[in-house]
């Protein structure tokens, strides 16, 4: 097997890494600004484990784009792009990949899988869950949280999940990979919390404000799922119901409740913190977006998390938590 990661970015790089620290076929696709520290240097890949690998740059293949990384019959596809480049990828596969490849969605939201589909219908498309933070400064990148990746069920992860475990990214097949995923986006609302408050995720979880605004959001989404019918899934030791309530608590009793949620690199941060840092494009339209839209489906509103897009779509300044709580009249 061979193994692309189509958006060699801090996910891409560390799963990829990861796979190559344990001999695996990998080749990275992303941009020059990505790609050249690890062309000098190799990757550097650690963990809050205390995992430490380099990966020099003769063991893998570092590409512009997915036609000159030239995926074979034996290819596996890792689709680590942002939310809002899915389209575009989905182009660049279509055109590079021969029918029936696997192509494994990484990535935040809930809806690539299907975008991908409508544009690459000859692809064998499958949904994955990452539930861990991960940070790429340069040619180094390391998981600052646990968890365990989930990938959808199907012949070929059934292949993969092994190999994936022993390379040591854990990894679970679930029944409901649907359900997996909205679990995941449930937490993921606290990617634009962190990204305005400007504070290491530790440090943001320890702001009660900040937390009731995290949980705010939870709430509404929750609200809308049930009318839709759907159940996310558990994927922390708290359950999805249960966890706005946890995360409303005064800090003296959240900080012995969640332990292992604040298990967390000090200074560790979420993506879309970076997005905003860089003046990107935040995957915000994925997260609070996919929840107004299902709203919207149900006949309902969700006026928090359609603020909150509001507030990344234009808001380049930096917030308190009760500032936030004020602009969401919480």
């Amino acid at each position: 097997m061979n193994f692309i990661v189509l958006g060699a970015g801090a996910i891409g790089c560390y799963v990829g890494g990861r796979l190559a620290a344990h001999g695996q076929p990998v080749c990275l696709v992303g941009r020059p600004h990505a790609l050249e520290p690890i062309a000098l240097r190799g990757l550097q890949v650690t963990d809050l484990d205390g995992f430490d690998r380099t990966v020099p740059t003769s063991t893998l293949q570092l590409a512009a784009t997915l036609a000159d990384a030239a995926p074979g019959v034996d290819s596996i596809i890792l689709l680590c792009v942002k939310s809002g480049a899915t389209e575009s990828a989905a182009r660049e596969l279509a055109a590079a990949c021969a029918p029936g490849t696997p192509v494994i969605s990484l990535q935040n939201g809930v809806d690539n899988v299907a975008r991908i589909a409508a544009l690459a219908p000859g692809l064998n498309v499958l949904a994955g869950m990452v539930p861990y933070n991960v940070v790429l400064r340069g040619a180094q990148v390391h998981r600052a949280t646990a968890g365990h990746l989930q990938l959808q069920r199907d012949a070929i992860t059934e292949r993969i999940a092994p190999l994936f475990n022993v390379a040591g990214l854990a990894t679970v097949l679930p029944a409901d990979i649907r359900a997996v995923q909205w679990g995941k986006l449930l937490l993921n609302l606290n990617n634009p919390v962190n990204a305005l408050s400007n504070l290491p995720l530790r440090q943001e979880l320890l702001d009660r404000d900040c937390r009731r605004v995290f949980a705010a959001l939870q709430t509404e989404a929750l609200r809308v799922m049930a009318r839709a019918g759907i159940t996310p899934a558990q994927v922390t030791a708290v359950s999805p119901t249960l966890l706005p309530h946890v995360l409303r608590l005064p800090n003296w009793l959240f900080t012995r409740l969640a332990k292992r949620m604040l298990q967390i690199d000090a200074t560790a941060r979420s993506s879309m913190w970076d997005d905003l840092e860089a003046g990107r494009v935040t995957e915000i339209d994925a997260l609070c977006g996919a929840v107004v839209r299902l709203a919207v489906q149900q006949g309902m509103a969700a006026p928090l998390n359609a603020r909150m897009c509001e507030l990344l779509g234009g808001l380049r300044q930096r917030l308190t938590g009760r500032q936030m709580r004020q602009m969401l009249g919480l």
